[in-house]
């Protein structure tokens, strides 16, 4: 098949307005993880009218949209997220959240979209031979027992057989349309430490009857630093972040206990496996040296996202067809936030990349994010040629 049979962004024109509307619909009614319900029900119907098969509630409200053509055998799955974050909106936009406290400041919104876009086209042109698996999936910003695990548990891959899946992420800080590609771990394990530092209450007037948590969980907080510095090899990469510190509730009152909250990042297994070995041993320590007792909850999150080497390739490859060579970077990364698109390239092989989301944009799980819309013909345009060049119709 000849490059110009195959789909480019000004073939999304007509139907721009269409998806942007879904999508600023879907912003200002977003739906936190498990909730996804009214999500599901647009997408399922959009996909009913454009002759999909649909397929709910997989893992809670996932769904897959399947479109088979011709009679070839091989078969790929697209995935989108669908959930928001629990995030008070301070965008002021006329499609600005009308839900207090919940936003989608990740830009699943416009994943959502850009699939959408590709469904619609690839539904009126049917340039491919082969299984088309939509998968369009909840709860991605869960952290643990997410919608990917909940998917695959409900037998995802076993009733949607795909040789292949592809995902994508938008990429704040660098131009929109720009594709960003890497091979091997590409966005890190995330491990999540729960804290609680138990003491002994006083006044504050008699702190020596009592066994401060304050004072031990502020000194914890700088002994934790050197968990990277002085024990992963420093050509490694690892992260870890103390992001909260509760304790007490008036200043004459030393509190009975302290908690911390920690993010534990890492890309390899026994990186992560160190990492938790060092900050049980020195929180344990580290507390009891000042008179306390820690209780730790130490929870594992998502794996390390391993993209395979030849669907990255491919997937490169079809980025540099649709926007040319300038507009691609790799390899890009390795990144330190986390994905549970992660489970799917540990059943099949895939590859997971990102769209430049504008330079100067403001940041992921920001109040102040929204998604460029300029991305969803770019976006939907690289999903219908991945599939026409993964699944090349017949001649004739």
């Amino acid at each position: 098949m000849s490059n110009a049979k195959l789909c480019q962004v000004a073939d999304l024109a007509d139907i721009k307005d269409e998806i942007v509307e879904i999508r600023r619909h879907i912003h200002q009614h977003p739906e936190l993880s498990f909730e996804e319900v009214d999500t599901a029900a647009l997408v399922a119907a959009r996909l009913e009218q454009w002759g999909f098969a649909v397929t709910r509630h997989l893992g809670g409200n996932g769904l897959v949209g399947t479109l088979r053509v011709g009679s070839g055998t091989r078969s790929i799955g697209l995935r989108a997220d669908m959930d928001a974050l629990p995030i008070l909106e301070e965008t002021g936009l006329p499609y600005a959240s009308s839900k207090p406290g919940a936003m989608h400041a990740c830009g699943h919104d416009g994943h959502t979209a850009m699939l959408l876009g590709a469904a619609r086209q690839l539904a009126r042109t049917r340039n491919f031979d082969g299984t088309l698996n939509l998968i369009f999936q909840p709860a991605e910003e869960a952290g643990f027992n997410s919608g990917a695990q909940r998917m695959l548990e409900d037998g995802l891959f076993e009733r949607f057989p795909c040789d292949a899946v592809f995902g994508i992420h938008n990429h704040p800080g660098v131009a929109s349309g720009t594709f960003m590609f890497r091979s091997g771990p590409f966005m890190a394990a995330c491990d999540t430490v729960k804290i609680r530092i138990v003491g002994r209450g006083s006044h504050a007037a008699r702190p020596h009857l009592s066994v401060d948590p304050v004072v031990a969980a502020a000194s914890l907080v700088m002994a934790l630093q050197t968990v990277v510095s002085r024990n992963i090899d420093p050509m490694e990469t690892a992260v870890v972040t103390v992001g909260a510190l509760h304790a007490g509730s008036a200043s004459n009152v030393i509190a009975e206990y302290a908690t911390l909250d920690i993010s534990v990042r890492s890309f390899k297994q026994e990186v992560r496996a160190l990492l938790e070995q060092r900050i049980r041993a020195l929180v344990a320590a580290h507390v009891d040296g000042y008179g306390a007792r820690a209780e730790i909850d130490y929870l594992r999150g998502y794996p390390v996202l391993v993209n395979s080497e030849a669907e990255t390739e491919f997937a490169r490859s079809v980025a540099e067809e649709l926007v040319g060579a300038e507009q691609v970077i790799a390899p890009f990364g390795p990144i330190a936030g986390s994905e549970d698109f992660a489970y799917f390239l540990q059943q099949r092989p895939g590859c997971f990349l990102r769209v430049g989301n504008g330079a100067g944009q403001p940041m992921l799980h920001n109040a102040h994010y929204d998604f460029n819309d300029d991305n969803i013909p770019v976006g939907a345009a690289y999903w219908t040629r991945l599939v026409e060049r993964y699944l090349p119709a017949k001649p004739g």
